[in-house]
């Protein structure tokens, strides 16, 4: 299940995204519009300004915005920053791979290799979205 934090994270990603201009955009502007606690938003655009997916400026006329063209923003990105693994189970994850401590042979397990199908699919999927995609910009 996708967490608040990561689909709060694409709405954020997507309203800035939809601005022509990239001038830096009130935190509590994205917070009304997206309808988004703004102290739950603040911790989430830190994670992505410390992650170098976002800028970020302070004073009068500040907030965040994007360092990166939309076309060049992979969900596969965002989701890892924000969501951690991609794959459901340690077992098969790319890039945070675990063993179950429970299964003595991976390659015969029903499980791994369901879900090695179900983490290539949604990596394929992820992979071929960007922001822009999201957003039609």
């Amino acid at each position: 299940m996708l967490s608040k934090k990561t689909k709060y994270g694409i709405k954020a990603l997507t309203y800035l995204a939809k601005k022509e201009q990239r001038d830096p955009i009130p935190i509590a502007e994205i917070s009304k519009s997206e309808n988004i606690s703004l102290k739950f938003l603040e911790s989430i655009l830190l994670t992505l300004r410390k992650n170098e997916l976002l800028g970020s400026k302070k004073g009068k006329g500040g907030g965040y915005y994007l360092l990166k063209e939309p076309s060049e923003i992979q969900m596969t990105v965002v989701m890892r920053i924000l969501e951690g693994p991609i794959s459901m189970v340690p077992c098969v994850s790319l890039n945070f791979y675990k063993k179950c401590a429970d299964c003595p042979d991976e390659t015969k397990c029903a499980v791994h290799n369901l879900m090695t199908e179900l983490r290539d699919s949604s990596l394929e999927i992820f992979r071929n979205t960007t922001l822009a995609d999201l957003c039609n910009c």
